[in-house]
């Protein structure tokens, strides 16, 4: 994939389908979009892949990030206004997708949320820890950061090249835009009548064994909000799971009858504690 540029963009995979649905994913706080590099074999089986980039320096709002990502779908369609859109946002990309899926609802398809970030005022030492971490000095920020990955994600789980892929992630967010980004989540708020706009089938995979946020019991609010939403729990899983080897969501996404080929039938589906992850891969 190409480096990012100076402003928000879409990362392309190498391979180029144009004749598949469009499968835009939305990024973590890292921004970067290079993280979803464990699933871009799998997803490219049925999909024509977009990654968004977004700078590290950029300190836009909800509203003009927002305005952008839906201007880079509609300049991807435009050759073809009739191809399904299939958005997937991850953590804070799952704000930013729930936001993008309110202002132009019939851009896209089919939503796939990723152990969204929108649980973040129902962590109150994440919740009021945000403005103190402005003041905090560099160094130690840097330190945090490093120290910080083992509530990020279940590095056990993780390939050392995939380990060493989210280290330099985390460490290319400078200070000051991480500070952004969490005052940009710590501010996000959706009410459910929101979200009950938003009728198209939804996707919630949520990590049980995420330390960051409580996933599991945000999935299940957002299904409670969401006309046509079903859900998926890995019980081993932490808060980066798109990066656990033994995740696969193009196979989470067949498993659930959720692929453009395959009939449509939503409820719940859970994986019991005792059936592996690797059962769904």
């Amino acid at each position: 994939m190409p480096q990012i540029k100076s402003h928000p963009c879409f990362l392309t995979p190498k391979q180029i389908k144009p004749e598949c649905p469009l499968f835009v994913f939305l990024p973590g706080m890292d921004g970067t979009g290079k993280l979803l590099r464990s699933q871009t074999a799998g997803l490219e089986a049925g999909f024509d892949i977009r990654c968004l980039a977004i700078p590290a320096d950029d300190l836009t709002s909800w509203d003009v990030l927002t305005d952008k990502v839906v201007g880079l779908i509609e300049a991807e369609i435009k050759q073809d206004p009739k191809r399904s859109v299939y958005l997937c946002g991850e953590s804070f990309g799952g704000c930013l997708a729930i936001e993008v899926a309110l202002r132009a609802t019939k851009l896209f398809e089919r939503l796939i949320l990723v152990n969204p970030a929108s649980s973040i005022s129902r962590r109150p030492w994440m919740y009021f820890g945000i403005p103190l971490t402005q003041i905090v000095p560099e160094y130690f920020y840097q330190f945090g950061s490093m120290v910080g990955l083992p509530v990020l994600a279940a590095l056990g789980r993780i390939a050392p090249s995939d380990r060493q892929a989210l280290m330099e992630a985390v460490q290319m967010v400078p200070q000051k835009t991480a500070v952004w980004r969490l005052s940009l989540l710590r501010e996000f708020n959706v009410e459910d009548i929101e979200l009950n706009r938003i009728t198209q089938p939804v996707l919630i995979v949520a990590g049980a064994s995420d330390r960051l946020l409580p996933s599991v019991t945000e999935a299940e609010r957002l299904a409670n909000s969401l006309p046509n939403a079903q859900t998926v729990v890995l019980p081993e899983s932490g808060h980066a799971c798109l990066l656990e080897k033994d995740v696969n969501l193009y196979q989470i996404m067949k498993d659930c009858k959720f692929l453009p080929s395959r009939d449509k039938g939503f409820g719940t589906f859970s994986l019991p504690k005792h059936q592996p992850v690797s059962s769904l891969v």
